[in-house]
């Protein structure tokens, strides 16, 4: 599977930086020929010459995702480029952090707008080339563990990325007729973003310093680089990966995850339905035992 990707055409949007750099140069590296998509022109240009140096095929399309325009302006450009679009990943996003009380409209509508929004439209546009086309296709969207599981301050993120991963599902049964596989990679790794939060700090520090991470760090909070991703993301751009659709799979540092389809924990019938002095027996005799934890949890980092 050293170049499983060759004669391939990908578009990865939010690939100026990060995880979306990492995935258009692993694709690249595999065969593929990318359109880098990302709202910063400068970091846009820098992944194509990284591509291009490689050896690899790229061109660049600096346009914020979230508008349709920008959707079709992606399609359009794998096709007038390259003849073709076989792999979407709808990569870009943003964070604004804050709890509920402290969420403006404008940081709620801007993170839904870039990663729900924006996977809808590109996967809306890729969805219509490759049934048109008719030779089927790949779409990759990527979610979250805040999207698992919640996570503190992360009200709009933790929605989107909920979002997305429900969509992934559902497009899994819409595209199953046009061998289309749409899945979605949880990814967890350092980056800009991770580096902003404290318990990381140092850890992000020795990774850009180019130290070795401590076991800890790549197996009990699967981090490392955003490299560690790409491997995944290029399996499921692949033929290998045909039969793989609908599923949730996280990926970081040493661990390799395929996240449950949220299932009944538990249920309960009472003939003629249900009061609220009936829910509440119910509740403390039967389901409180089953109720379901929120939030993301952490080991120490030391070992």
């Amino acid at each position: 599977m050293s170049r499983p990707l060759e004669g391939k055409v990908a578009v990865v949007t939010g690939a100026g930086r990060g995880l979306g750099k990492a995935y258009a140069e692993a694709l690249a590296a595999a065969g593929a020929a990318v359109v880098v998509n990302d709202v910063d022109a400068e970091a846009a240009h820098e992944t194509v010459a990284a591509v291009e140096q490689a050896g690899g095929r790229a061109v660049a399309v600096v346009a914020p995702v979230g508008p349709t325009e920008t959707a079709e302006r992606l399609v359009e450009t794998a096709v007038e480029e390259y003849g073709k679009l076989d792999v979407l990943v709808a990569n870009a996003g943003v964070l604004r952090d804050r709890v509920l009380w402290k969420t403006s409209d404008e940081d709620f509508d801007l993170v839904v707008a870039t990663h729900l929004r924006g996977a809808f439209t590109t996967g809306r546009a890729a969805a219509v080339h490759m049934r048109e086309r008719g030779e089927g296709g790949r779409i990759v969207l990527v979610g979250s563990p805040a999207g698992q599981f919640g996570n503190f301050g992360q009200t709009s993120y933790a929605a989107a990325k909920a979002g997305i991963v429900a969509m992934a599902r559902t497009w899994s049964l819409e595209l199953a007729r046009a061998n289309v596989t749409v899945n979605a990679v949880v990814p967890t790794a350092i980056t800009a973003m991770t580096a902003t939060i404290p318990i990381y700090a140092e850890v992000a520090a020795a990774y850009e310093r180019g130290e070795e991470l401590p076991r800890t760090v790549r197996q009990d909070h699967a981090l490392g680089g955003p490299e560690d991703v790409a491997g995944l993301v290029v399996w499921l751009a692949s033929d290998a990966s045909a039969g793989v659709t609908g599923q949730a799979i996280g990926i970081g540092g040493d661990k390799l995850t395929l996240y449950a389809h949220p299932s009944e924990a538990a249920a309960l019938m009472h003939e003629g339905g249900w009061s609220a002095d009936a829910i509440d027996e119910a509740w403390r005799t039967t389901l409180a035992e089953h109720a379901q934890p929120s939030g993301i949890t952490l080991p120490p980092l030391e070992p």
